[in-house]
């Protein structure tokens, strides 16, 4: 890959999609394209870049390239600490002295094969049971459509699940009937309680139609400039209802930022 050809993609993607591509990626974004070059029978990258550029690499290859170069590490119940924060304070004081009906709203913004949505699920139909007249919702937001078919699909590898309690494995994990496979899938009672869609965090405005009690949005904003991490966090605010919370993750920093949220926690914000 010439520095010109590098040069022309990561201005793109990160004006597009906000990553940082420094020149240090520059290995590293040959390898994710190779795939790319190989499915499109393309002998260079500034073949590639010629087409990608083009009004019909725009339309049919961009999607493609995004899901090329996107880092998509997930893991079910990752950073523990912030569903025990979710389950012990967050969840009691948003349903209380409530009476009626109260359906918690919950987005996961960057959300890749959703085992960030599954975990969130099983807290929260554990909490619901618990509390009667509450229910939830929960919408998983990406910006790879590779990675929302897999969320969509929810079946995932046995030796994915080490971080789920046994306990909530046998009332939320179908086991495949095929044992070769060794794959899981998330039951559909919960699946039905999840949506998924497309969205970019650099867009002006967030195409998700709801106003959230809590927005997950974690270990996304490591991926972005300061100024582009301040935008989002306060684009993310103007969905969150009042008293609603935001996580990040914990190596994610807010300070020195001009936010509309206040800190409760280090990687946790309250509206």
């Amino acid at each position: 890959m010439t520095t010109r050809d590098f040069n022309r993609l990561s201005e793109y993607i990160n004006n597009a999609y906000g990553i940082k591509m420094p020149e240090a990626k520059k290995v590293m974004l040959e390898c994710r394209l190779q795939k790319r070059l190989a499915a499109l029978n393309m002998a260079s990258y500034k073949e590639y870049c010629e087409y990608l550029f083009s009004e019909q690499g725009m339309s049919h290859e961009m999607v493609h390239m995004v899901d090329a170069v996107t880092t998509n590490k997930t893991d079910f119940f990752r950073e523990p600490s912030h569903f025990d924060f979710l389950t012990q304070q967050v969840l009691p004081e948003l349903c209380e002295g409530y009476n009626g009906y109260k359906e918690l709203k919950v987005w996961s913004a960057g959300c890749s094969s959703g085992e960030e949505v599954y975990s969130l699920a099983m807290v929260l139909q554990e909490f619901t049971e618990m509390i009667s007249g509450t229910d939830y919702h929960i919408t998983g937001t990406d910006v790879s459509l590779t990675m929302l078919a897999k969320a969509v699909e929810a079946v995932y590898a046995e030796d994915r699940i080490a971080d789920i309690p046994m306990w909530l494995r046998k009332k939320y994990l179908l086991r495949s009937r095929d044992r070769a496979k060794q794959t899981i899938r998330i039951n559909a009672e919960t699946r039905a309680r999840t949506d998924f869609k497309r969205l970019n965090l650099m867009d002006d405005t967030y195409d998700v139609h709801n106003k959230f009690d809590v927005i997950f949005c974690r270990n996304v904003l490591i991926y972005f400039d300061k100024a582009t991490q301040c935008a989002v966090i306060n684009k993310l605010a103007e969905k969150l209802k009042p008293g609603g919370y935001l996580f990040l993750g914990h190596s994610e920093t807010v300070s020195n930022m001009q936010l509309t949220l206040t800190p409760v926690q280090p990687t946790v914000l309250k509206k």
